[in-house]
């Protein structure tokens, strides 16, 4: 698995400690509008291991999230930044044709007969 974790501020950087204790995580690209922040987590959790790495994104821009994932070989988005963001990052990782997973447990796009059971989009 490759993994884009987008925000690496608390919450994304608490999955930096899970995954390093998994080997089936081949990579993990911390990114955040901040780069210093990904390359915190990346500086404190990789332990030489180079599975970790640090990148720069807009979590609003849906076509930086595509061209992050093409551009890293990324199998799944993990979303650890605020719900606003779901929808570009949401499209973003369906663009990219990966799968799309939220700590906060956001539904993609309203669903018009069932909003709160299923997905809008599948």
């Amino acid at each position: 698995m490759r993994i884009l974790v987008v925000g690496s501020g608390g919450v994304g950087a608490a999955f930096a400690p899970i995954a390093a204790r998994r080997d089936f995580y081949e990579r993990v690209v911390f990114a955040d509008r901040h780069e210093d922040r990904g390359r915190s987590v990346v500086e404190r959790y990789d332990k030489g291991t180079g599975r970790y790495s640090a990148a720069t994104v807009d979590a609003s821009d849906p076509t930086a999230i595509t061209e992050l994932c093409r551009a890293e070989g990324i199998t799944h988005v993990l979303n650890a930044v605020d719900p606003r963001f779901v929808m570009p990052i949401f499209t973003g990782a369906f663009e990219a044709g990966v799968t799309y997973l939220d700590m906060a447990l956001s539904l993609s796009e309203p669903h018009p007969e069932e909003p709160y059971g299923e997905p809008g989009i599948k």
